[in-house]
């Protein structure tokens, strides 16, 4: 009786975690086990894609029935007829990777510099129409104050990605 109840308990233990990984991984469609993968299922997103992942402690077949996580993060075997890209053509993407990025930079410094200057470190010279109306005038201090943050974080992310690229 306690070993029934142990194996119950194993194959609950399993179907959950098999079942939040597939949640994980947006899985819409019943997760498969990947044969000659060792633990790896996969299944079919809203996309359409399909989403590979690990199931720790799983032998695959018969219990496997819904799970999903990325395979990506998984070091090691590939599944086979898993779409590869040769060395060249990556080098070529991530090439124009770069090259996209560093105009986006160029450009976003650009437009940074720019709202700078009309910020005038908060302090721009009121347009005819704020004079008589102190509100205008706080409000456009406040949308230039927005527009130096954002270019800011632009310029910022740009150059986390530039640093990221092979």
């Amino acid at each position: 009786m306690g070993l029934l109840l142990a194996l119950f308990s194993t194959d609950t233990a399993f179907s959950q975690t098999l079942t939040e990984k597939a949640k994980e991984s947006g899985c819409v469609s019943k997760p498969e086990f990947v044969s000659g993968s060792g633990n790896m299922y996969k299944c079919a997103t809203r996309s359409g894609a399909s989403s590979y992942f690990n199931v720790p402690g799983a032998t695959g077949g018969a219990g496997a029935a819904s799970s999903g996580s990325a395979a990506r993060s998984a070091k090691g075997s590939t599944p086979s007829g898993f779409p590869r890209v040769d060395p060249d053509t990556q080098k070529g993407r991530d090439d124009v990777r770069r090259k996209v990025l560093s105009d986006e930079l160029a450009t976003e410094e650009k437009l940074l510099a720019e709202s700078r200057a009309l910020y005038a470190d908060g302090a721009p010279a009121p347009l005819p129409e704020e004079k008589a109306d102190t509100e205008k005038y706080r409000a456009r201090i406040t949308r230039l104050r927005q527009n130096v943050s954002v270019h800011e974080k632009n310029v910022e992310a740009l150059k986390k990605e530039l640093a990221a690229v092979k």
